[in-house]
């Protein structure tokens, strides 16, 4: 087994004054660190489109965080904290998948008080309890619930969450984490890059909140993700199909993108108007990138998947290189921090 498949290989210490706990002052105005061409440059995000050329697509993740996080109290008297992972009852959207944490397992037919309402359980689904809501899911989570900042932050929401973790181009509720990497994106961006002949094209990915479990297999390879569901529209497709055949480079604008574009070249040929489906796709060294070139992400948690991933993309030694010169350099680490650019690594090319 090589070192790359060991967990320990993708360990790090981050002092703790490097970890964001707030979004910045504005949108835009954090670092970027750059690996390009083996080089490394220290840029403002707002000046992403420096990196970018004409022709290059630029793909977006137009999930939207929903407000999943609830506190409530069994009917026993016990206090409960639920988390909706996902709303599973299209019908009539009344049902969700959630995590529950409580001092005593939920048994089904018992129920949470949340704000005055029951939400009842109707047992176990795997890892996650499922409950029935007393009206839509995502009505009742408007009314009662809370933004899911993630648990690393070890604080309460604030005023600011409710904008700031969230992109600005979020169309689709669904997802419990937000895609970090666009939370940078601003308007006037955007339209920086359409002046520079850059196209845009947009995906859906939910994100769950397996997003922050942590990787306990010692050989990475004995991981197991969980899964997400994607959508890329037929014109998106056609988008990258199109920068493919031109020899242009797509931009995956986090690793949420980079998840669903993957999936999708793994499960058909990119052949179809449009490509939807689950995905408990596991990126590691060895894999083949057959969509993307080039990847704007955050900086992730030590022994994380999301870290992994990145590894695998643009290559295990340039990625450790450039997190300890992050850190050397003050950067601001997580989903309220600083932003890196890179390429793919060239001996995948």
């Amino acid at each position: 087994m090589t070192q790359k498949m060991l967990l320990q290989a993708y360990d790090y210490d981050l002092p703790l004054d490097l970890i964001a706990q707030y979004p910045s002052e504005s949108r835009g105005e954090d670092r970027l660190l750059c690996v390009s061409e083996n080089k490394v440059k220290h840029l403002q995000f707002d000046n992403v489109s420096t990196q970018l050329r004409a022709g290059d697509l630029v793909v977006l993740n137009n999930t939207k965080v929903i407000k999943a996080r609830l506190k409530g109290t069994k009917d026993s008297g016990g206090s409960c904290e639920i988390l909706v992972e996902r709303i599973i009852d299209k019908t009539n959207g009344l049902e969700a998948n959630c995590q529950v944490r409580v001092s005593k397992p939920l048994r089904e037919g018992r129920y949470v008080l949340v704000s005055g309402q029951k939400v009842f359980s109707l047992g176990r689904v795997g890892q996650f309890y499922r409950l029935k809501f007393p009206i839509k899911v995502v009505d009742f989570l408007e009314s009662f619930g809370e933004m899911p900042i993630p648990p690393y932050l070890e604080r309460k929401e604030v005023r600011v969450d409710e904008s700031r973790y969230q992109t600005i181009y979020g169309k689709y509720d669904g997802a419990v984490a937000a895609p970090t990497a666009g939370l940078h994106v601003t308007e006037e961006l955007l339209d920086q890059l359409r002046e520079k002949g850059i196209r845009i094209a947009e995906l859906t990915l939910h994100v769950g909140a397996g997003t922050f479990q942590p990787v306990r297999a010692e050989n990475i390879e004995r991981h197991i993700m969980h899964e997400e569901w994607y959508e890329i529209p037929e014109a998106t497709v056609s988008l990258v199909r199109s920068t493919k055949e031109a020899g242009a480079r797509v931009v995956a604008i986090g690793t949420t993108v980079v998840r669903a574009l993957e999936s999708a070249a793994q499960n058909g040929t990119f052949n179809d108007d449009s490509l939807s489906g689950e995905t408990s796709l596991f990126i590691k060294p060895g894999f083949r990138f057959r969509i993307v070139d080039c990847l704007v992400t955050n900086f992730h948690l030590p022994k994380s998947s999301l870290l992994i991933m990145v590894c695998a993309f643009a290559g295990y030694e340039r990625v450790m290189d450039a997190y300890r010169s992050a850190i050397e350099e003050g950067y601001q680490f997580f989903s309220y921090g600083d932003a890196m650019w890179l390429d793919k690594d060239p001996c995948m090319n």
